[in-house]
């Protein structure tokens, strides 16, 4: 017998009221709710740093930055943005095991991913899913839509996935050509009180994995913040993944 089922024969032999979960309670322990917009962590005290657009040639650099300086990062990756996700195996596989969070962003990051129809959307998600479970064994149960779209088909799509749809209360800029040192400045002023940001970030520029993020691991560490993946700083630490059914694909 288990820990947990001596406790409760323990409490219904003794008589003792056994306390019962309400649905909100029930809700809450089970993660962050499926298909709805979330864009911070859900208490103080931490960052989750959080990328777009790979994987791509820095995957592995970026991997080894955040691990040396103690930090989880979360990588939101795409099948086919920049070149085949199965060339860059290795290093999504490095990612996970040092226990990084992999995320989906979409199999091709289509312009039109908020207009784009019911099928067409699970389709996105789907081959997405399946090369992740070929890859490193699990699939994702976070989502970050490319170009922040949620509109249209897209929430009622991931809810019925089983997506927790994740966008971000800071906005590095490196996608607008907005240097490091401008990036920098984006994350001082929005400062390390109140609940833990979420970023967005993309681990395509090399001056986003090569100056801002060592920047952002010392900020952390300056102002005590801890450096988590996007599902720890929402409670939901074993929730990132489900099981599949790998099948054999090696190519896009």
């Amino acid at each position: 017998m288990g820990v947990k089922s001596f406790i409760v024969a323990t409490l219904v032999a003794s008589g003792a009221a056994i306390p019962i979960l309400n649905p909100i309670q029930m809700i809450r322990q089970a993660g962050p709710e499926a298909g709805k917009v979330i864009q911070q962590c859900n208490a103080p005290g931490q960052i989750a740093l959080a990328y777009d657009d790979g994987p791509y040639q820095y995957t592995q650099t970026l991997v080894d930055t955040l691990t040396r300086g103690g930090a989880k990062g979360t990588f939101f990756v795409t099948g086919t943005l920049y070149g085949c996700i199965y060339n860059h195996r290795q290093a999504l596989q490095n990612a996970y095991a040092a226990g990084h969070q992999i995320a989906s962003h979409s199999w091709s990051h289509p312009q039109n991913f908020g207009s784009m129809s019911s099928s067409d959307l699970l389709s996105q998600m789907q081959r997405l899913e399946q090369a992740l479970v070929n890859i490193i064994g699990v699939k994702p149960t976070y989502m970050r839509p490319p170009y922040l779209a949620t509109g249209g088909n897209v929430l009622p799509v991931m809810r019925q996935l089983g997506y927790k749809v994740i966008t971000n209360d800071v906005d590095s800029g490196d996608w607008n050509n907005q240097s490091p040192q401008q990036s920098q400045q984006r994350f001082q002023q929005a400062g390390a009180g109140g609940n833990g940001h979420i970023p967005l970030m993309h681990e395509t520029y090399a001056g986003t994995v090569n100056t801002l993020t060592p920047w952002l691991v010392n900020w952390a560490k300056q102002n005590n913040l801890k450096l988590v993946t996007v599902a720890e700083c929402l409670g939901d630490p074993t929730g990132a993944y489900v099981n599949g059914t790998a099948n054999g694909q090696q190519g896009c």
